[in-house]
């Protein structure tokens, strides 16, 4: 948490880099249409401005509701005039849920490493919806500074596809 604090005071303007990078890649991927960001908590790279250009340019978007203790993400749908209201763990989430299958997960984390195992609160959700959502396509979304060595990974840890940052776009 350190790592990505340091890294968030750091970086003015992250999140519009960011965004023109997924904005980028998307370009070449015809077959997403419906993506899941988040509402920033905490130190978490801001994928407003990402969510907002996506929106823009008519994509289907979601963000993660926690529907328990050990069960996967459910993805309610959220536009910018969507009425929010504080969810678990602090994140805002719609008012109305409205269930969504997203084709690309924009995951938030505290840390990411070069196999693409990526550490987050502790909770498993994203690892179970991953896993249970499989094929979609999982990217983190992070500061480039979040990168450490070889993360502690468990049997049930899902690798993500690449990582989404200030600088680019990381492939494990």
């Amino acid at each position: 948490m350190t790592q990505r604090k340091a890294a968030h005071e750091a970086a003015q303007g992250a999140g519009e880099a960011a965004a023109m990078h997924l904005l980028a890649w998307l370009e070449t991927q015809p077959d997403i249409r419906a993506i899941s960001g988040y509402m920033p908590i905490h130190t978490e790279l801001d994928i407003l401005p990402t969510m907002h250009a996506l929106h823009a340019r008519g994509y289907a978007l979601s963000v993660p509701v926690i529907i328990g203790k050990a069960m996967p993400l459910k993805f309610s749908v959220w536009t910018p005039e969507a009425k929010m209201i504080k969810g678990p763990f602090g994140a805002m989430v719609p008012e109305t849920n409205r269930w969504q299958r997203p084709d690309l997960l924009l995951c938030p984390m505290l840390a990411f490493d070069a196999t693409g195992q990526r550490m987050g609160y502790g909770g498993g959700f994203y690892d179970r919806t991953i896993a249970g959502l499989a094929p979609v396509r999982a990217m983190g979304f992070a500061y480039a500074g979040q990168m450490t060595r070889n993360l502690p990974s468990e049997p049930t840890d899902m690798p993500l596809d690449g990582v989404i940052t200030e600088t680019g776009i990381f492939w494990p």
